[in-house]
This record gives C-alpha cells, sequence and structure tokens, in this order.
C-alpha cells in the first residue's frame, strides 16, 4: 500500500469508510420519495457524481483533547493574518479532519481560487508536525465551505480518471495536491477492482497515480 496513503489515514475516520455511501437493495414495486434521489455508488459516471445536491456542512462535534493545541496554533496564525472575530471549528468528516474557520468576511482567507486558504494549510501543517517523524497528523484549514467543496471537485475528479484509466488502460498522473486533498483520492478510489493508487514526488509535488489493476 502507498507509503503516503498510510501516512495520511493514520487517523481515526480512514481507511475503509465509504465515501459515497452503501449500495441499496433492490425491491418490489415502485416506491415514491418526497426528497432528492440517493447518492449513486462511488463508480457511477462523473455526471451523476456532479448532479449530486451540494452536501451540508457537518455541525460541529465535540474537540477531543489532542485537537486543542492544533487549534490554538491555527487561531494565533489567524491572529497575525490580521484576521479579527473568527472562530475555529473542529469537524470531522470522511475524508479527514477539518478545522473550520468561521467569521465575517472571510474572502482574503480564501484567495483567488483558494491559493492563500491552500497555502495557509500546507504552513500550518508544517508547523504542527515539525519534528516529528511518525503518525504525522494532518488537518484540513477549510473557510466558509470552501475546501469542502474542493472535497466533492476532487472526488468527481477521482471518478473521471477512474474511467479515463479504464479506457485508455495505462497509468494518469494528476495534479500535484496538498495530503489531504490526495487522501481523498485515495479514499474515493480505495474499494475499485479496477484501479489502484500511490502518490510519487516530493511536496510540494507530490501527487496521485491512478494505475489500471
Amino acid at each position: 500500500m502507498d507509503d503516503d496513503f498510510q501516512d495520511e489515514s493514520s487517523r481515526e475516520d480512514a481507511p475503509g469508510a465509504r465515501p459515497y455511501g452503501r449500495r441499496r437493495r433492490g425491491g418490489r414495486g415502485r416506491r415514491t420519495r418526497s426528497g432528492p434521489p440517493p447518492a449513486q455508488n462511488g463508480f457511477s459516471a462523473p455526471r451523476e457524481a456532479a448532479a449530486r445536491p451540494q452536501r451540508v456542512p457537518d455541525p460541529a462535534v465535540p474537540e477531543p483533547e489532542e485537537v486543542k493545541p492544533a487549534r490554538e496554533l491555527l487561531e494565533q496564525i489567524l491572529t497575525k493574518m490580521g484576521i479579527e472575530n473568527a472562530e475555529v471549528a473542529y469537524i470531522p468528516r470522511t475524508e479527514g479532519e477539518y478545522l473550520e474557520v468561521r467569521g465575517p468576511d472571510l474572502a482574503n482567507l480564501i484567495g483567488r481560487h483558494g491559493n492563500t486558504l491552500e497555502a495557509l494549510n500546507l504552513v500550518f501543517n508544517n508547523i504542527l508536525n515539525v519534528g516529528v517523524r511518525n503518525q504525522r497528523h494532518y488537518y484540513t484549514i477549510d473557510a466558509e465551505g470552501y475546501r469542502a467543496r474542493r472535497a466533492d471537485q476532487l472526488k468527481t475528479i477521482a471518478l473521471q480518471t477512474l474511467e479515463r484509466t479504464i479506457r485508455e488502460k495505462r497509468p494518469i498522473k494528476l495534479e500535484p495536491m496538498l495530503p489531504s486533498e490526495r487522501k481523498i483520492i485515495h479514499l474515493a478510489l480505495a474499494d475499485s477492482p479496477f484501479v489502484m493508487t500511490e502518490s510519487e514526488g516530493v511536496e510540494p509535488e507530490r501527487r496521485v497515480v491512478v494505475h489500471p489493476k
């Protein structure tokens, strides 16, 4: 198994959890629903995945004791960046652990195409893991749900790459990504009987490669 995947998935919520839900058993007759149709299986066509309704952000949960130093570090960084009146909430999700920044006018924190937020995520995790050789812990810093939406985009990219790898019968390299983003790709394709994933390269150019089985 890919070492990068193992390091990133050492936390409690991964790997093994299906990011696309469980398969539903068919039944007799037709049933009517008052709400939207259920999410499709993880290996459905990409356009079906893209058509899913936007996910509602998970509510904050009680913060584990080991998260406190990371949250306090992020609050210190935000203060030095001049971001006032911001709150940081811990939110575990299928693809990883999030520290979500909440507050008024966070556009400058997100930056153009999320570049500022992505840079903050990289710097924050590097500081948090300085001197740590094993069992590194990565968090995904979010603001106004921007990176949660990015996670949904990455799942769609994973499905598109799955189909392309099968069709072209060759390894497909994705763009360089942060550890938290690479983990989303790994998890999205972890149960596929048709492809396998690994990470190659050195930060910040480390990327996922999808191989046909």
